[in-house]
């Protein structure tokens, strides 16, 4: 089960760790899908400290949901616990997850590290780095995974995270733009 191979990086979590991570996410969507409470489980203390964290829903393959924080907000389990029930249920690009979708559908998790702000872009690694860029108010954020899913080399992933941003293709060579990158464990 660990991280995803070709992305982002090892964190180290154990593999009973992640496991219990996605039955976290899990039995958050069915409590919600099949309204019934969720179970009590023992959460080590390592998934009691605050990071981002991204849940990823994909049912028979397509993206079905995928909402985070991008820093550490809650403790790592409850971040898992709420973007699961978000990702699946409240994503305003896609319809909520029906009971017959659940069978088809995986969950990937995605534990990110601090941001560092670059300060050339030969510093970002397609595949190893997340980007999340601001200009002018607005900003986007893609996971590190979706540069490699895609094909896409470091110009375009650089275009890519503008336009989930708003902002045009080009905007982050512009002077007034902030880029930073992040790496994930991807699982």
């Amino acid at each position: 089960m660990g991280a995803r191979k070709g992305v982002g990086i090892d964190l180290e979590f154990s593999e009973d760790e992640r496991a219990l991570l996605k039955k976290v996410a899990a039995d958050s969507i069915e409590s919600e899908l099949y309204k019934r409470p969720e179970g009590a489980l023992e959460v080590p203390k390592r998934l009691k400290e605050k990071m981002g964290a991204f849940v990823c829903l994909k049912t028979r393959g397509e993206l079905k949901g995928c909402i985070g924080y991008i820093k550490g907000v809650l403790p790592l389990h409850e971040t898992i616990r709420e973007m699961a029930r978000q990702a699946a249920f409240h994503d305003p690009r896609f319809v909520p997850l029906k009971p017959a979708e659940w069978k088809h559908t995986d969950i990937e998790i995605s534990v990110l590290t601090p941001f560092t702000k670059v300060r050339d872009v030969a510093e970002i690694e397609v595949g190893r780095h997340g980007l999340y860029i601001e200009k002018g108010g607005q900003s986007g954020l893609l996971l590190p995974q979706v540069a490699i899913e895609q094909g896409w080399n470091r110009d375009e992933f650089l275009e890519f995270t503008c336009m989930k941003a708003g902002l045009p293709r080009d905007a982050w060579k512009d002077a007034d733009a902030t880029i930073y990158i992040f790496s994930a464990d991807v699982f």
